[in-house]
């Protein structure tokens, strides 16, 4: 049994002095006459160790001077105070153990050098382990946690809705369809949101979380064919409700955000400034006053339109944190949102869009809760009424006004994070071109 201690390179203050041990892999190495300074990354963290060869068996100290890029090892000493190193501690080295050594004929093909990013993400399963890719879902990881955090906190319940769904919600163009038993065709899901007006008639307030697809071939930087998304639904509930809810989400994610990964937005030399803006109340706007607002800065946006990623970039350019836009054309709205009574033109939705251009966040509001009415909206849109009669009988039975949203977990990743495209938000993307590794 060893005497050493099994730490993480995190808790590594908490054992200045101790015999511990550390189980990682080697992040990078040093060499100086008779002293190395491996660099160890366990998942937790990186740290600098330091081995003297008048100190330790002269195999050990062989085997580390000599040692590849990521090849897994366990390093024995002791912590100390060092101002100097990333982290505040550096380990003296007592005693290692090889647990692989990655081979010279078959090195570890991600070097310090620049790769291409076709390069990159080819070996994807080996970038993770990179600095910056780290960052990014420690950061994703952070922000999943305060989501289900904010809505556990408000009463609201996680109820998981089905991945295989007979219909389409967000329009039929972009479904990935399945074959499923007996010749019957069903859909990867678009959205959980039919599945949580349900789910909100029984429990008031509740939530899914969980994976969507869109087969929308497009290859902007803002899209993926298989996200994530969060999908708050509440009963007795209005278009400021929605409001109301997504400010104090995205408030209260990026709050802890700063709070517990300071860390994480220095690697990626993030602008926190930025951040730190992002506070109640949000700037609220009509799509009318948006479609002025796009044709003075140029854009050739007529009334009726939808907005493209250009416009809704220009639009963010006027404020310095995230802005509602509600109430669009009706015409450019999904078959399920309600019309605005004084104006039926027009739809009680609302999209937020984020700072620094980098669109929409999150998109909801409030639902058509009559009867009639969705029954025209369904023909309107030429969807089958035959898939629709569960969600129908929602307005049969105790229809009450609902609302709610949808925010996808990597466009959310992206804008917190500060990054460029939206393929580095999660572990392994799906796009138009790429479905491996």
């Amino acid at each position: 049994m060893s005497d050493y201690r099994r730490i993480t390179i995190a808790s590594a203050g908490q054992h200045t002095g101790e015999p511990v041990e550390i189980a990682g892999w080697l992040y990078n190495l040093r060499k100086s006459g008779k002293i190395i300074f491996p660099i160890i990354r366990d998942g937790s963290g990186t740290i600098q160790c330091v081995g003297v060869k008048a100190q330790l068996p002269e195999d050990v100290f062989e085997a580390l001077k000599n040692l590849t890029q990521e090849s897994s090892v366990i390093i024995r000493g002791r912590m100390r105070a060092e101002a100097r190193a990333q982290g505040g501690f550096e380990m003296d080295i007592e005693g290692a153990e090889i647990v692989q050594r990655v081979s010279e004929e078959h090195p570890y093909p991600i070097t310090p050098k620049e790769h291409g990013v076709e390069f990159l993400f080819d070996q994807r399963h080996l970038h993770l382990r990179s600095r910056r890719q780290h960052a990014i879902l420690k950061i994703r990881h952070e922000i999943i946690k305060a989501v289900r955090d904010y809505f556990d906190s408000n009463g609201f319940t996680l109820v998981d809705c089905p991945i295989f769904t007979p219909a389409a919600c967000e329009g039929t163009t972009t479904l990935f369809e399945v074959d499923y038993f007996e010749d019957e065709k069903v859909y990867l899901t678009q959205s959980g949101q039919l599945y949580n007006e349900a789910t909100a008639a029984a429990f008031g307030k509740t939530y899914c979380f969980g994976p969507t697809f869109r087969a929308e071939k497009s290859k902007t930087r803002r899209h993926l064919t298989e996200f994530w998304m969060v999908e708050p639904e509440m009963a007795y509930a209005d278009l400021e409700d929605v409001k109301r809810v997504a400010e104090e989400l995205i408030v209260f994610m990026v709050g802890r955000v700063l709070e517990n990964r300071k860390t994480e937005l220095a690697t990626l030399e993030r602008d926190i400034t930025k951040l730190e803006a992002i506070k109640p109340p949000f700037p609220r706007i009509s799509y009318d006053e948006a479609v002025e607002i796009l044709k003075r800065k140029g854009s050739e946006i007529e009334w009726g339109g939808d907005f493209g990623g250009t416009d809704e970039t220009l639009l963010s350019e006027e404020f310095d944190r995230p802005v509602m836009v509600d109430r669009y054309p009706a015409a450019v709205k999904a078959f399920y949102f309600q019309p605005a009574p004084e104006r039926p033109e027009v739809a009680l939705g609302v999209d937020v869009l984020a700072s620094e251009g980098y669109g929409e966040v999150i998109g909801g509001g409030q639902r058509v809760h009559d009867y009639d009415l969705l029954v025209q909206r369904i023909k309107d849109h030429n969807l089958p009424p035959e898939a629709f009669q569960w969600y129908l009988d929602l307005r049969r039975f105790g229809s009450v006004p609902h609302g709610g949203f949808g925010m996808g977990i990597e466009r959310a990743v992206a804008w917190i994070c500060g990054l460029e495209h939206i393929r580095e938000t999660i572990a392994f993307p799906r796009m138009l071109y790429r479905t491996r590794p």
